[in-house]
């Protein structure tokens, strides 16, 4: 894009520029319409589950029904609480809306689709998506409230307890792999399991990884059973309670963004990402960012056939599993698959 600005005439720095800017729109206004349509999606499958219709009415089947309900929403009057923090109120759902894009600039759609292919895109994702908390936090604060503080409080401890266990599940995946660059870890998929399936979710020291990773990503999103954030029934609406109109649906469109970029992250992490399951050259004729996708709507269905199927967790059992078991088993799975890699790749230790 930067060389096509510079053949008609444009110097490299404006080049450079539009480019990103482009690049970016490419990204993030799709990803605005994929959240509208999710969360149709998500509602039809709550209403599969629970042997209901769903949406059905506003639009074809129901199309529109996500965009009604953003209508809506922007039309709505912004209610500020007399006693709230007035800047910190306004800047908190921005900072979480915010935050859930900038993530999407590592992200690779298919072989060299991504706007920034760094070397450290792994670090940079643990790095940007923790910021989300601020967010929360903030919010919570400025609410002048005690139901969004607690909320406040409860997201702090929940995000950090199980940040640590994706960080050491991460760790395992870039023995295997060699690299920090998500392109590069999905490109050392290809034929990993038997040397014909792609993905290191058929790893048996990798699946298990796997699934604490699912798990944790559902809890950093405060997807069910952890969405103790926002237990109506304790909470009211946790952290979002004083919040109306846009500003409300800024938190919801940053919560739908990064469970898309959860979804995205368990299919290029573990399960080949833009690679078709099998390494199989006629797969390849299907373009890698269809594999993608098609990966991508299946973590997100299994979020929301959890979400309508599993009670919420106790605070004490949200703790004790971040704390007492998924910690210690991705501690001991780095033991694991260092010492694999040095028995199998290395040559075992130096004499």
């Amino acid at each position: 894009m930067t060389a096509l600005f510079q053949h008609w005439g444009a110097s490299y720095e404006w080049a450079w520029f539009w480019s990103m800017i482009i690049g970016i729109l490419v990204i993030a206004l799709p990803l605005m319409l994929a959240v509208a349509m999710i969360i149709y999606a998500e509602r039809k499958i709550w209403a599969a589950i629970a042997l209901r219709r769903g949406p059905n009415v506003v639009g074809p089947w129901g199309l529109l029904q996500s965009f009604a309900d953003g209508l809506k929403v922007f039309l709505k009057e912004t209610i500020i609480p007399t006693s709230a923090n007035k800047g910190l109120f306004l800047i908190a759902p921005i900072v979480t809306f915010t935050v859930a894009l900038i993530v999407w600039a590592v992200v690779p759609f298919a072989p060299g689709v991504v706007l920034a292919d760094v070397n450290v895109g792994l670090l940079y994702v643990l790095a940007a998506s923790s910021l989300g908390v601020y967010g929360v936090i903030v919010a919570g604060w400025a609410s002048n409230s005690k139901y969004p503080f607690f909320s406040a409080l409860r997201a702090a401890a929940q995000m950090v307890s199980y940040e640590v266990s994706i960080g050491f599940v991460l760790i395992t995946v870039v023995l295997y792999s060699g690299t920090f660059n998500l392109s590069s870890i999905v490109v050392q998929q290809k034929g990993f399991g038997l040397g014909i399936v792609n993905g290191y979710g058929f790893n048996l020291l990798l699946f298990p990884m796997w699934v604490v990773f699912f798990i944790s990503s559902m809890a950093e999103t405060f997807r069910t059973p952890f969405d103790l954030v926002e237990a109506e029934s304790e909470l009211v609406a946790g952290h979002q309670t004083e919040y109306s109109s846009m500003s409300f649906a800024l938190f919801w469109l940053g919560e739908y963004a990064n469970v898309i970029l959860m979804c995205a992250l368990n299919a290029i992490i573990f399960w080949g990402g833009w690679l078709p399951p099998v390494d199989w050259a006629p797969l390849y004729l299907i373009p890698g960012i269809v594999w993608l996708f098609a990966k991508m709507l299946f973590f997100f269905f299994c979020f929301g056939w959890v979400k309508a199927t599993v009670p919420r967790y106790r605070y004490d059992q949200l703790m004790r599993l971040g704390w007492k078991i998924f910690l210690p088993l991705s501690l001991i799975f780095v033991v694991l698959v260092s010492g694999w890699l040095m028995l199998t790749r290395y040559g075992g230790p130096a004499a």
